[in-house]
């Protein structure tokens, strides 16, 4: 990735725009494609690696008209194919190509409640920005129509200047729906069946709400105060939220419907439960999963050690194993706790990563060491039980898995030894299991995953579900997308 200053990006932004807005005929689509694609500014390397604020600054006006200007209009929208929630996405950026970044926001809104929160965390790269045509034409996603940069800039602009217009709410029906977790499917639902004039109460396991966007995702990459704004929002429609409140532990799922008299109940709780490799050696002290590590981080502040009283590990060297964005996430958040060393340990290449793009370039500014093709084989720790090193085993790849990506095949006799101090894992997480297991007749896959009609209903009446516990772990657009369909489902059925 290059570095221009942010300053010199708005200053070469504005220049090209002016020009362009000096036209008396519309641009043709090989002038569009000419138009120079937005860097995003970014905070220098060695200044965000000792802080937590956000690492993406964010487009100026001149910069989001000419990304959108870039948008050729296609009529088939291959783009919207390629969105989980069916975004007009043709049509936001046309409107911000004009300058109607209000308007631009409300187009994105009819389909997506979340736009700040998308356009940060989301894998446009893989989803909509995919089959732009632009890029195709350009050979590159990375030179696609940067959508989600300007879906960002739209959304910030209309929270910041307080032009947000509260959705209107039908008159009381008398029915009362209850809604487990806070993370985005669950935020999905709460306000699509509240504009229906339905009571929402919404129940949280953590003394915050927000789920996986406040606890799973990093401050400097979606700040908290984001989120904080959109749950605001739901209250001010009148959604009630019940924080420290463990539905299958506090309360019985049926019990809601038997005894508290909700009309509906969705569940919303994720994939929170880590998974482990059970090699030799993960009951070390120093061996964390990458749920607690960033659940201590961010959810509970630990990086804040001035006013925060979290303890969490600060050592020297890290080893992060996997190669997901929540591998980057407990990465580059190590790295900002003062670690010397962090050291990412994957088994396949960069090219089979499931981290964004964005996610992999940015660790590596930060410092980040890549181990490719190797993997932990055994932890080795001391006479007091802590961890001192990894042994690691060297891979080669062979056939393509069932993921479509080669597969890794161990080098035998590859052995070696790295030093490390400390260890996150961070291979995925399977979805909570603690509704399913307190909850008698509610259908699971063999993965734990809740099994849903293609309404969103599952095996108990009146119970709906989607999100990370039907999908696994998945993208904030897809759980949304799934929130969004149950919610028509239960609006439906209480009519």
């Amino acid at each position: 990735m290059s570095h221009s200053s942010p300053e010199t990006l708005a200053l070469e932004a504005r220049q090209e725009l002016e020009g362009l807005l000096k036209r008396t005929t519309p641009l043709t689509p090989k002038e569009r494609i000419a138009i120079t694609a937005q860097e995003m500014p970014t905070q220098d390397p060695a200044v965000r690696r000792r802080n937590v604020q956000e690492v993406a600054l964010g487009y100026t006006p001149e910069q989001a008209r000419l990304e959108s200007m870039r948008c050729l209009q296609c009529r088939n929208a291959p783009c919207v194919q390629g969105c989980p929630v069916r975004i007009d996405i043709p049509g936001f950026l046309k409107a911000a190509a004009d300058g109607d970044f209000q308007g631009a926001c409300s187009i994105i809104k009819k389909n997506s409640l979340l736009p700040a929160v998308c356009g940060r965390v989301c894998p446009q790269e893989t989803q909509c920005q995919e089959h732009c045509t632009v890029g195709k034409a350009l050979k590159s996603v990375d030179k696609a129509v940067s959508i989600g940069r300007v879906e960002r800039f739209v959304a910030d602009l209309e929270r910041e200047s307080g032009s947000a217009v509260a959705p209107t709410i039908k008159p009381a029906t008398g029915k009362k729906v209850a809604v487990i977790g806070t993370g985005p499917a669950s935020i999905t639902v709460a306000a699509d069946v509240r504009r229906e004039g339905h009571q929402v109460v919404m129940f949280e396991a953590f003394h915050k709400p927000g789920g996986v966007l406040v606890y799973g995702i990093p401050e400097f990459r979606l700040p908290k105060a984001i989120v904080q704004k959109e749950i605001d929002a739901l209250t001010g429609m009148g959604v009630e939220l019940k924080t420290n409140f463990v539905i299958g532990r506090t309360r019985k799922l049926k019990a809601l419907i038997e005894e508290d008299g909700f009309d509906a109940v969705f569940i919303g709780t994720g994939a929170g439960l880590p998974k482990f490799m059970n090699i030799e050696g993960e009951n070390l002290v120093g061996v964390f999963s990458a749920n607690e590590y960033l659940t201590r981080a961010n959810l509970m502040k630990a990086y804040d050690f001035e006013r925060a009283d979290t303890p969490i590990s600060r050592p020297g060297r890290v080893a992060v194993l996997g190669g997901g964005n929540v591998a980057m996430d407990a990465a580059r958040t190590a790295v900002r706790l003062g670690a010397e060393e962090v050291h990412i340990i994957y088994r396949r290449t960069e090219v089979e990563m499931p981290a964004r793009i964005e996610e992999l370039a940015h660790a590596k500014e930060e410092g980040v060491i890549f181990h490719l093709l190797e993997n932990a084989k055994r932890l080795i720790g001391d006479k007091d039980g802590c961890v001192t090193a990894l042994e690691c085993l060297r891979y080669e790849l062979g056939e393509p898995d069932a993921s479509g990506r080669r597969r890794p095949v161990e080098v035998k006799g590859s052995e070696f030894i790295r030093e490390i101090d400390a260890v996150i894992v961070a291979i995925g997480n399977d979805s909570n299991p603690l509704i399913p297991r307190t909850t008698d007749g509610l259908q699971t896959t063999k993965w734990g995953n809740i099994i849903v009609d293609e309404t969103g209903k599952t095996s108990i009446d009146r119970v709906y579900a989607g999100g990370d516990i039907v999908l696994g772990a998945a993208t904030v657009i897809l759980a949304m997308g799934e929130g969004r369909r149950a919610a028509a489902s239960i609006n439906e059925r209480l009519k």
